[in-house]
C-alpha cells in the first residue's frame, strides 16, 4: 500500500532588539500598541511589474544563500555535521530589520543580501508580492509565510516601522514582558512552537533583560510527494558518513520516472523528487570524494544549468529515512559577510526606536528535517538578539554518502530550504 509523504519545512528569524549600553530599563508608559494582523484577507495591491520584481529578487537571494552556505560549510566545527537552514527566511527577516536601519547599518545589510542595486521600495514590494504568491495554497500542499513583531511593554517603536512590517512582511505585533526573562522566553517559544507545528518547542533558552523587541519570520511547508515510496521496499543499508565512518540507515526505494542529470564537469548527479504543486526536492549527489570541491564552487549558476539540463529517465532512487537537526550561531558569520555596524554601538536603528541606542547582540538559527515513507517534516528557526571526470549515467541513484538537498518553489524561483545531509542518524 502506498504511503502518503508529507513535507513540512519552517524557517523563522527572530531579531531581538535591546538598548545598547544601558544598565537600566526604560520608562514604562501606557502606550498601547496596535495589534497588527497578518493581512492575508486584504486585497493584494496591484504593482506594475511586480512579477518581474519578484523574480529579480530571486537571484540575489540565491547568491546570498550560497554565500552563507559556503561560510557555514567551511567552518571547522561543521565538518561531518548536518547543515539545514532556510535562506529565504533569513533574507526576508534581515530585510524586515532593514526597514528600521539607516546609514551604513542599512547599506551593510543590503550589500550583504546582494540588494545594493535595488531600492528599499523595490525590495519591500518584491517581498510583499512574494508573500502573496507563496500564500496561494493548493489542496495538495500547504505553505504558510509570515512575520511578527514582539514588543516590550512600554517601548514605543516608530509607527512607520510597524506599519511597513505589517504591509510588506505580514507582521503582526504583540506585547511581551521582556523585563521578566523567564516569562518572555516562554511566550516567544510558545509562538515559535505554534508556527512550527510543535517541531521547534524550546528554541530560546534565555533573553537579555534589555531586550525591547523581537522580529519573527516563519515559513512552513507541507506537501505530498507526487509519487510516494512503498514501505515494503525499505531495507537496512550502510550510509558512508566519511571514508572511515559508516552508519546503518533505513533505505527507502522507488523505481520510476525522474528528472535527472549527471554533470560530468562537476562530477555530480542531480535528481528531482517532485511534490504535488509547485515545489520539488532537488538532490545533489557529488561523486565519491568530490563534496568539498563542489561546496567551494557551487552557486546559483549551477542550479540554473542543472534545471536546463534535466531530462526524464526511468531509474531507481534509494533515499534514506532520516531525522536531522542543526543549530548554528549566525552572528559572527554575518559579520564576516559584511553586516558589522548592526552588532556594534555605532548601529543606526533609529527607524525602529525613536531613541537611537539599539544594536544586534546575537543571531541563532535552528533547523529540523525529518524524512520517512509516510512523511517529511522540517523546521528552521533563526534568532537575532539586538541589544544595547567521464562517468556513465547510473541506472540507480543511491544516496549512501553525504548529499545536498534543496527545497525549491517553482513559481517564485525561490530556495525555501537548503542543506547537507552528512549523517542521517545524527
Amino acid at each position: 500500500m502506498w504511503g502518503k509523504i508529507y513535507s513540512c519545512f519552517l524557517g523563522a528569524l527572530l531579531l531581538t532588539v535591546a538598548w545598547a549600553g544601558r544598565s537600566e530599563s526604560h520608562d514604562h508608559s501606557d502606550d498601547h500598541h496596535q495589534h497588527l494582523h497578518h493581512g492575508k484577507d486584504e486585497a493584494h495591491p496591484s504593482h506594475d511589474g511586480a512579477d518581474e520584481l519578484c523574480h529579480t529578487l530571486s537571484p540575489h537571494n540565491a547568491d546570498f544563500a550560497f554565500s552563507l552556505y559556503k561560510k557555514l560549510s567551511a567552518h571547522p566545527e561543521a565538518q561531518g555535521k548536518n547543515i539545514f537552514f532556510s535562506p529565504l527566511s533569513i533574507s526576508m527577516a534581515l530585510s524586515m530589520l532593514a526597514l528600521g536601519a539607516k546609514g551604513d547599518t542599512h547599506s551593510q545589510i543590503f550589500s550583504t543580501l546582494g540588494y545594493s542595486a535595488l531600492t528599499p521600495d523595490q525590495v519591500n514590494e518584491s517581498f510583499e508580492h512574494l508573500l502573496h504568491m507563496l500564500g496561494h495554497n493548493q489542496d495538495a500542499m500547504l505553505l504558510e509565510v509570515g512575520s511578527a513583531v514582539a514588543i516590550r511593554e512600554g517601548f514605543k517603536p516608530v509607527d512607520k516601522f510597524l506599519k511597513d512590517a505589517q504591509h510588506f512582511y505580514q507582521g503582526e505585533a504583540f506585547n511581551v514582558d521582556f523585563s521578566n526573562s523567564e516569562v518572555a522566553v516562554q511566550e516567544v517559544n510558545k509562538y515559535i512552537a505554534k508556527k512550527t507545528k510543535d517541531l521547534i518547542t524550546d528554541m530560546i533558552k534565555s533573553l537579555d533583560q534589555q531586550t525591547v523587541m523581537m522580529l519573527i519570520n516563519y515559513i512552513y511547508f507541507r506537501g505530498k510527494w507526487e509519487t510516494p515510496f512503498e514501505e515494503r521496499h525499505t531495507h537496512k543499508a550502510d550510509f558512508h558518513v566519511d571514508e572511515n565512518t559508516k552508519v546503518t540507515v533505513d533505505m527507502m526505494k522507488r523505481t520510476g520516472r525522474y528528472d535527472f542529470y549527471h554533470d560530468r564537469e562537476n562530477s555530480t548527479s542531480i535528481i528531482m523528487v517532485p511534490y504535488k504543486g509547485n515545489t520539488s526536492m532537488m538532490i545533489v549527489l557529488p561523486d565519491e570524494g568530490k563534496m568539498q570541491e563542489l561546496e567551494k564552487h557551487i552557486s546559483k549558476d549551477h542550479l540554473k544549468k542543472w534545471h536546463s539540463k534535466l531530462s526524464e529517465r526511468y531509474m531507481g532512487l534509494f533515499m534514506p529515512k532520516f531525522s536531522i537537526s542543526a543549530c548554528i550561531s549566525l552572528g559572527e558569520t554575518l559579520k564576516e559577510m559584511g553586516i558589522v555596524h548592526a552588532f556594534s554601538g555605532t548601529a543606526d536603528f533609529s527607524g525602529i526606536g525613536e531613541e537611537n541606542n539599539l544594536m544586534v547582540s546575537k543571531i541563532l538559527h535552528q533547523g529540523v528535517l525529518k524524512v520517512d515513507e509516510k512523511g517529511t517534516e522540517a523546521a528552521a528557526a533563526t534568532t537575532i538578539e539586538i541589544m544595547l571526470t567521464s562517468i556513465r549515467i547510473p541506472e540507480f541513484v543511491i544516496l549512501n554518502r553525504p548529499f545536498l538537498v534543496f527545497i525549491v518553489e517553482d513559481s517564485t524561483k525561490s530556495i525555501l530550504f537548503m542543506g547537507k545531509v552528512s549523517n542521517p542518524t545524527a
